[in-house]
């Protein structure tokens, strides 16, 4: 060996003085030829092709990517209406799989981890950075943990979907299943109808209610300004009446030394002067002390408003929200893991730095029988209106235990039950899973949560998101996020341009995202 070794020395000394260039050119070449080795031994699952349901569609409701077929499927309330083919994460850094929801679209999206790769219509399920986006499709997994979709399905998907939408990655190949249990939520048809009446006053008398609140604060902060003018004013009378006083004490005790008839009568009109000028003082400060009484007592009369106008202002806001999030689809999480139920639905407003904000005013606890045993990973799903309310799917992508047994388990709490079953939309959702929340859940998300006897490579090499907590420090399980795998190659903007119009083929595009 060490024969062989001092004789590769002279070889490598000639590489070495060769052009960088030739070197560069060599290595790719070399990487080639390794890639499409790798390629030829490597196992190929036949790629599925683009299909759509031979019917009319509607809008989608939720996106199952099986990771096991590479393929994704949409689905509205009456079945599938599209699939075509993905690739997911390499070896590595594999897709995670999980529940999660677009929470984010953006048509030119170029990566800020990737080196400004290109994914076109992009549809963000995590914030730190898992998305449904086109790009190149080699017929395997080949991604840093995106779901790669052809460019112009993605490019079709865009404009169907919305903030919101279910999209579930699962290990295996699963298909939503229809489902009737007592626990799914049946709305009460007169709630419904009542919702959108209802939502309209309220939110005038919050409105209403917000500017009673901000005139009352007005009102404190002139009747403060009042007040401190005045103890300023009081200040100064009590010392000019200190001081008249003074001047009167200093002309009695003149007055009283006086000897003579001269002295006696400048002393005294020095007196009459003095208590004349005390008189006033005195005079000006009782009428200062009693206006000041009034206006304490108004000052604490509109700090008592506030507290009133405020109390109003919050009750009243709390409603008109309540009612208007009536209007919006429910999503429940209950975890095995924390014994808790969690409540979201989306406000629709706008972040500044992108998505939408999700209500999770609701956190409590939640009995689930036998608590040490599985439970699995089941999403429901209210696909349409029936005569019985609502009619409702699952989906099963981890196994524990079978669906209707996970719900027969599980005790919902009756005031939470009565507060978002009564006016329960399609769309609505309940996930039941044996996993925490993961820590990327957050204010600008609905829910997302991870299989944790799945690879997450494509978690694990992303910076977390430190956007503060989803309701609470509960134990979540997602450990170690950012390690550095490596130098990898990532297509440029260019290239995935060029393959988007052009078609051409580049070894290069098996490392990308």
């Amino acid at each position: 060996m060490v024969g062989r070794l001092a004789k590769a020395q002279p070889i490598v000394a000639v590489w070495h003085r060769r052009p960088a260039a030739f070197v560069t050119l060599a290595a790719a070449a070399a990487l080639t030829a390794l890639t499409a080795d790798a390629l030829a031994t490597q196992p190929r699952p036949a790629q599925q092709p683009e299909a759509a349901a031979a019917r009319a569609a509607g809008e989608p409701i939720m996106a199952i990517v099986s990771i096991k077929t590479q393929q994704v499927t949409l689905y509205d309330a009456d079945g599938w209406i599209l699939r075509a083919p993905v690739s997911t994460g390499v070896e590595g850094r594999e897709t995670p799989a999980g529940v999660f929801a677009v929470i984010e679209k953006e048509r030119d999206h170029h990566s800020t981890m990737y080196d400004d790769a290109w994914m076109p219509h992009m549809q963000r399920i995590t914030w730190n950075g898992v998305a449904l986006h086109g790009g190149p499709l080699p017929g395997y997994a080949a991604s840093h943990g995106c779901i790669r979709m052809p460019y112009r399905f993605a490019e079709k998907l865009y404009d169907k979907t919305r903030i919101g939408m279910r999209v579930i990655i699962a290990p295996n190949d699963p298909a939503p299943e229809e489902i009737s249990h007592a626990a799914l939520f049946t709305p009460n048809a007169n709630a419904l109808a009542a919702a959108p009446a209802r939502a309209e006053p309220l939110a005038r008398e919050a409105a209403e209610a917000a500017k009673a609140a901000d005139e009352a604060k007005k009102a404190v902060a002139r009747a403060a300004r009042e007040t401190a003018s005045l103890t300023a004013s009081l200040r100064k009378l009590k010392l000019l009446k200190t001081r008249a006083d003074a001047e009167l004490a200093q002309a009695d005790k003149a007055l009283a030394a006086a000897k003579t008839d001269e002295a006696k009568a400048r002393a005294e009109e020095r007196r009459q002067k003095a208590a004349a000028r005390a008189a006033e003082a005195g005079k000006q400060l009782d009428t200062a002390t009693a206006d000041a009484k009034s206006k304490i007592d108004m000052d604490a009369a509109a700090k008592d408003a506030v507290k009133a106008t405020e109390a109003r202002k919050v009750a009243t806001a709390k409603a008109a929200n309540e009612a208007k999030l009536a209007l919006e689809p429910v999503s429940v999480f209950i975890s095995r893991a924390t014994q808790k139920l969690y409540v979201r639905r989306n406000t629709h407003k706008r972040w500044p730095d992108g998505g939408e904000v999700f209500d999770a005013t609701i956190e409590v606890p939640v009995t689930i029988r036998n608590p040490d045993k599985p439970i699995g990973t089941h999403i429901f799903t209210a696909m349409a209106r029936n005569d019985a309310g609502l009619r409702w799917t699952v989906v099963t992508i981890d196994s524990g235990d079978e669906a209707k047994n996970a719900l027969d388990r599980i005790t919902i709490p009756k005031d939470v039950l009565d507060g978002i079953a009564q006016t329960a939309l399609p769309r609505s959702s309940i996930v039941v899973s044996d996993e925490p929340l993961s820590s990327e859940t957050n204010y600008r998300t609905e829910f997302v949560t991870v299989l944790s006897n799945q690879p997450q490579g494509g978690f694990i090499t992303r910076q977390p998101t430190n956007e503060g907590n989803f309701a609470s420090n509960d134990f979540r399980n997602d450990d170690g996020f950012f390690s550095s795998r490596g130098n990898w190659y990532v297509p440029r903007r260019g290239d995935y341009q060029r393959d988007y119009y052009y078609r051409r083929s580049n070894p290069f595009f098996l490392f990308g995202r």
